[in-house]
């Protein structure tokens, strides 16, 4: 089992840095491009939901955990900060037959996070958010 993470600031501005880590660590068991691609979309919705909302107003830092089995071949993304408590997954989906005029602001990201990974989930332990992310190589 390989296990690595990085701490950074919260912020939009670390997110290319969080971004090639997570490549980086995936390169390294010959992840295939389409989960590559669609683990990148899912680090860039999910750090970027931090970086704006998890310290609002202030500050603070997120970590990104990346753990990569080979049997069964599966990588398993886990973002925690220490920000307000918020449970993405708890948020009804958009209705998606809406045109975008009509449908509520919000939700679109994390809906395609759940679409296009096997496992999703969070729980806010120890004073820290933890969501969690799988998705099979």
């Amino acid at each position: 089992m390989f296990k690595k993470e990085i701490t950074v600031g919260a912020d939009v501005k670390n997110l290319e840095a969080v971004t090639a880590f997570v490549d980086e660590c995936l390169e390294q068991f010959d992840c295939p491009l389409r989960a590559q691609m669609q683990l990148d979309v899912a680090v860039d919705e999910l750090f970027s939901n931090i970086a704006y909302y998890a310290y609002q107003p202030g500050t603070g830092m997120a970590t990104v955990r990346v753990e990569i089995s080979t049997e069964p071949a599966l990588a398993t993304l886990t973002f925690i900060d220490g920000g307000t408590p918020y449970d993405p997954l708890s948020r009804s989906d958009p209705d998606t037959t809406l045109s975008a005029e009509e449908r509520q602001i919000g939700g679109l990201g994390i809906f395609m996070v759940k679409k296009s990974m096997d496992a999703v989930s969070y729980k806010y332990e120890d004073g820290k958010n933890v969501l969690t992310i799988q998705k099979k190589l």
